[in-house]
């Protein structure tokens, strides 16, 4: 009984002793040298006609300039970018502009929304995972890379619609020119006949 005593008191020590070595291992790296993102990613440049419809939706240009301003920041400064796109991307789904309502941009706002919220919940994490933070944010980036150029795409494609529309349209004219010319001639010509 004398032993017993001593040797679960040595193993109360060494418990309690491992577990403040794996609470000291787990505590989150609030380090600010630790630069997140990419420095040198390149979001796509809007199209004049997407531009335009950017400055009217607004929250759009200030969901790209958070983003830009992310990349290459430290855990503290990316904890709060975090949280604001995330909430910047809620708004760019509720806020949708007619001209901008359709599938595949909704799709790629919805998948921008997933990924801001992904990028939130592993910075925000108790304890940091930097790996898993570094591929938030690479997603987060391609994710707005995707809705951008998908918004040029829509513009293109529009612009391309407006002018096969036009050039139909003109061919038409031309058409009916043709058949007016052609009208007229005969009338001419069955005028000339009966004189």
């Amino acid at each position: 009984m004398k032993l017993i005593i001593p040797i679960l008191s040595l193993l109360l020590i060494v418990f309690s002793c491992g577990d403040s070595q794996e609470q000291t291992e787990v505590a989150p790296n609030n380090d600010a040298s630790i630069l997140f993102g990419d420095k040198e990613f390149e979001f796509p440049i809007l199209s004049a006609p997407a531009k335009e419809q950017a400055i009217r939706w607004g929250i759009l240009e200030d969901f790209v300039a958070e983003a830009k301003n992310a990349n290459a920041s430290n855990y503290h400064d990316l904890r709060n970018r975090s949280e604001l796109l995330k909430n910047y991307s809620d708004s760019l789904l509720k806020k949708i502009p007619d001209t901008l309502n359709t599938k595949p941009i909704n799709s790629r706002l919805f998948v921008l929304k997933t990924r801001s919220e992904l990028l939130f919940q592993a910075a925000n994490q108790s304890n940091i995972d930097s790996l898993k933070v570094e591929h938030s944010l690479d997603d987060m980036n391609m994710a707005l890379k995707n809705l951008i150029n998908q918004l040029n795409e829509k513009f293109q494609k529009d612009n391309i619609d407006f002018q096969r529309k036009e050039n139909e349209e003109n061919e038409l004219k031309n058409q009916k020119r043709y058949k007016d010319s052609i009208m007229n001639l005969e009338l001419q010509d069955n005028n000339r006949k009966k004189v």
